[in-house]
């Protein structure tokens, strides 16, 4: 097997923030490091999240607060991808309803256009993104501007948010008061649709990327319809059973349990005469149940059972049913 890094086949990576590189206020674990070496192999690094509440620069400094130096032209958010999307219909000059945060004032204004907080001010759009301040009387001031004909955008479409809490509601939740209320559906800038990837690419000039990202069907959705590879990283949201019975356009090209996995030999994963095989297990089918066997690091594990899974449901998905077998023997082996 060659000793060559996963990382080594990429020129930047696209990474995701809430539950791959912090959770709250604390970083993700081995996040700073392999970050740090990331960066010393000549890799860029690139913030990309879907919480549009922050503007880039205090996500920068929180990030540097956490032991990974970042400035503001380091992180991409779908504020500034839902911006250029109001900007790109707009002219320059005109009004934009903000339900939401400073995150997204700033990335309207660096476009050119003018954030207001009432639907009196008549304003072409209404974007929306999370924010602890939003009020029921900003998204009624929403609801009403939609309903008199402005252009509904979402900064993302996530119904949760991971924090060191659990899950909170995200976006994706709260967009739900203005669409339920107007029948209305918003464009989403953000991940997985195309605008927030199209953001990233214009920002940083990526060659070769790499998507790096904690969900299933936002960054690894993303990652397929961009048509560029990703890594899935167990720090956040999708688990084992989210990966095992993933559909096609969820499926990463790598899984690794965190951001370290950066700097280990890409894995290999064949089809044995037994089953799927990855560094000591064999995954196999046997009366329409997958099991596991082997020892070794469990992520290995994962993977020849994920090649398992994958393969026998082609373009579906395979039943939960059928995999809780390897489950179970990944719960008793991490005891």
């Amino acid at each position: 097997m060659s000793r060559t890094s996963l990382i080594d086949a990429y020129d930047t990576l696209l990474l995701d923030l809430d539950g791959v590189v912090y959770l709250g206020r604390h970083a993700v674990r081995n996040a700073p490091e392999s970050l740090a070496a990331a960066r010393e192999r000549g890799v860029r690094l690139a913030f990309v999240t879907n919480n549009a509440s922050r503007t880039p620069g205090a996500i920068a400094a929180h990030l540097s607060d956490i032991g990974v130096p970042a400035v503001s032209d380091d992180v991409v958010t779908s504020a500034q991808a839902a911006a250029r999307l109001v900007a790109e219909r707009f002219p320059a000059g005109s009004p934009v309803l903000v339900v939401g945060g400073m995150g997204l004032r700033g990335a309207l204004r660096a476009c050119g256009l003018r954030p207001v907080t009432t639907a009196l001010d008549g304003p072409v759009a209404v974007v929306q993104g999370i924010w602890e301040g939003i009020s029921y009387g900003l998204l009624c001031e929403g609801a009403l501007a939609v309903r008199a004909g402005a252009w509904f955008v979402a900064a993302n479409a996530d119904t949760t948010m991971p924090t060191n809490r659990g899950e909170l509601p995200g976006n994706g939740s709260m967009t739900r008061v203005i669409a339920t209320a107007t029948g209305v559906e918003p464009v989403v800038a953000g991940k997985p649709e195309p605008p927030l990837h199209r953001e990233s690419m214009i920002r940083t000039g990526a060659e070769r990327p790499l998507i790096v990202g904690d969900r299933l069907d936002t960054d690894i959705e993303g990652a397929t319809r961009a048509g560029v590879d990703s890594l899935l990283v167990l720090t956040g949201v999708s688990g084992p059973l989210d990966l095992l019975t993933a559909s096609p356009w969820h499926r990463p090209a790598h899984v690794a349990m965190d951001l370290s996995g950066l700097h280990e030999p890409p894995a290999r994963v064949l089809r044995g005469r037994d089953g799927w095989e990855c560094a000591g297990w064999t995954a196999r089918w046997e009366g329409g149940r997958l099991g596991l066997s082997g020892d070794g690091d469990l992520i290995d594990g994962l993977r020849a059972a994920c090649a398992a899974a994958w393969d026998e449901a082609g373009d579906g998905r395979v039943d939960e049913d059928a995999v809780k077998p390897v489950l179970l023997t990944l719960e008793s082996l991490s005891r």
